[in-house]
């Protein structure tokens, strides 16, 4: 489970979220980009939108295919990672750090039980 972080929790659409304070940092995982390949593009939502879980927020473009991006739980968009428009590989480097996407304030954080632990979200990956 190298690549599945114990500390945060995830969708069965393959983003996941971590959770500080009342904010929620969100970008896709390691397993969801390797499926990708290398990211060519990022289609980011606008600060401000509000977002329900499992929303679609956006698109991740790779060499390989277009992907939608779901929003794994409801929220206002604070803030979205600008360097992604410019350096989208940054989801392939690094996408549990400097390849984050956007970050809501969570407007209903019970939702985030409904997301998978580190654990079933691994086992998850590998039912294919």
């Amino acid at each position: 489970m190298a690549n599945v972080p114990a500390d945060l929790k995830y969708s069965k659409e393959h983003e996941w979220i971590r959770v500080e304070g009342n904010i929620g940092i969100v970008g896709i995982t390691w397993f969801a980009q390797d499926q990708l390949g290398d990211v060519v593009f990022v289609e980011l939502p606008e600060v401000g939108r509000e977002l329900k879980q499992n929303e679609q927020f956006g698109v991740v473009e790779s060499v390989k295919t277009v992907s939608d991006l779901y929003c794994p739980a409801s929220g206002k968009v604070v803030e979205v990672n600008t360097k992604l428009e410019s350096s989208p590989e940054l989801i392939n480097q690094d996408p549990y750090g400097e390849g984050w996407i956007l970050k809501l304030e969570l407007s209903n954080p019970a939702e985030l039980d409904n997301l998978l632990d580190a654990a079933a979200y691994d086992a998850f990956t590998k039912e294919g």
